[in-house]
């Protein structure tokens, strides 16, 4: 959990990502190449020397103020730019490619999922197994010949949960980059927490004032609340819908023992978060990402995806108790047949609505707005503020 410090933006980010060039641009200069001439004193006192900037000038003439420099700006680009990113979460590994260009939102042009489930390949020490890393390797492979046959200017690979708690990460990585021919980086939780804020508020915009973002993952919660697009608080609990589940819930469906000592343990995590957020203040809007909570809000009523990411979609925490209610006394194969629910994600979604229903009550949330844009916009757009400075991309790897 974290504050952003009063000076301005948090360090520590996740350099990899967006991590900036320092460069100097050239003043203007006149036409031809070579800076326009001063034109030549006229009236009394030609020849003088002109005062300082701010200082003392010839009686009854008030001085300028000190001019300040000028800046030149980066030029924009003339075409949008194709950008992509593979998330490695733990269930699915992810590849969003997009196009952005400097005013517009970035508009989808493809995108591919492998549903690897990471989280269930690692042993009872903590480490990703050897069949799931040549997994990894083999997927990234075949999503970076995907991205370089859609003619992807800039590609960017990041790892959550799944991997930054594997006990072998670090050896796994550099294996996955010499296998595969893609750098990934490890995403800390409370970046996570951040670039899933930024999509939030590029989404909603500033009318929607003070928000607090809810993200449900496969391997942790992530928590932001603020006014501005760098949120005031960010956590990141260990609190996923797979994670839980594996580790939790035994049973299909799972025990009343077993969700009570769940929902125990939720509010436990939660709790010390409540504190923090009271200093920020109540939010305008509280919202809701993952598909975690678009598949609870579907089950509640909500509009099918299918429908598009601009019809509004609500979940109310009344909704959300009947529906956790009811998923929790459903097999995980009952589950699959309810609308906006994979047979992928079927067996977590008992642990997921815990976890939501728990958030909502303790944030004292009456309803949350479901956003599409979630981690993978907030990288994107992220990168994409990182050209428009001035600051080259790293090309596909």
């Amino acid at each position: 959990m974290g504050r952003r410090s009063p000076s301005g933006r948090r360090a520590g980010t996740a350099a990899g990502l967006w991590a900036a060039v320092a460069g100097s641009s050239p003043g203007a200069a006149g036409r031809g190449g070579a800076p326009a001439p001063p034109p030549a004193p006229r009236g009394p006192g030609a020849g003088a020397a002109p005062p300082a900037p701010g200082g003392p000038g010839p009686a009854g003439v008030v001085p300028f103020p000190a001019r300040p420099p000028a800046v030149a700006l980066p030029a924009r680009p003339a075409q949008p730019m194709r950008l992509g990113v593979i998330d490695i979460g733990s269930n699915t590994v992810h590849l969003l490619v997009v196009d952005a260009h400097h005013g517009g939102a970035p508009r989808p042009a493809a995108s591919v999922r492998v549903p690897l489930r990471l989280v269930e390949l690692l042993d009872d020490d903590g480490a990703l197994t050897a069949h799931g890393e040549r997994a990894l390797i083999d997927c990234l492979a075949d999503l970076r010949r995907h991205a370089d046959e859609l003619g992807v200017y800039d590609l960017v690979a990041f790892a959550t949960s799944a991997l930054r708690d594997a006990t072998n990460s670090e050896e796994v990585l550099a294996r996955v980059r010499a296998g595969s021919g893609v750098a990934v980086e490890v995403l800390p939780g409370e970046d996570e927490a951040r670039l899933t804020f930024l999509a939030v508020r590029r989404w909603f915009g500033w009318s929607a004032g003070r928000l607090l973002a809810l993200d449900i993952g496969g391997g942790s919660l992530e928590i932001g609340a603020g006014m501005d697009e760098e949120p005031d608080v960010v956590a990141s609990l260990p609190l996923g819908a797979s994670r839980l589940t594996r580790d939790w819930l035994r049973g299909d469906p799972p025990s009343q023992r077993e969700l009570a000592e769940l929902r125990r343990y939720v509010r436990a995590q939660i709790a010390p978060v409540v504190g923090t957020l009271y200093h920020v203040g109540e939010p305008t809007r509280a919202v809701a990402t993952s598909k975690t909570f678009r598949s609870l809000a579907r089950i509640a009523g909500a509009a099918p995806y299918s429908r598009g990411p601009y019809v509004r979609r609500v979940l109310r925490r009344t909704d959300l108790v009947d529906v956790a209610r009811q998923v929790c006394r459903m097999p995980s194969a009952e589950r699959a047949s309810l609308p906006g629910v994979s047979a992928s994600r079927a067996q977590q979604l008992a642990a997921g609505a815990v976890v939501a229903v728990e958030a909502l009550d303790l944030l004292s949330v009456d309803e949350v707005e479901i956003c599409p844009w979630a981690l993978r916009e907030g990288v994107i757009l992220s990168r994409l503020d990182t050209f428009l400075m001035g600051w080259p991309l790293a090309h596909a790897q």
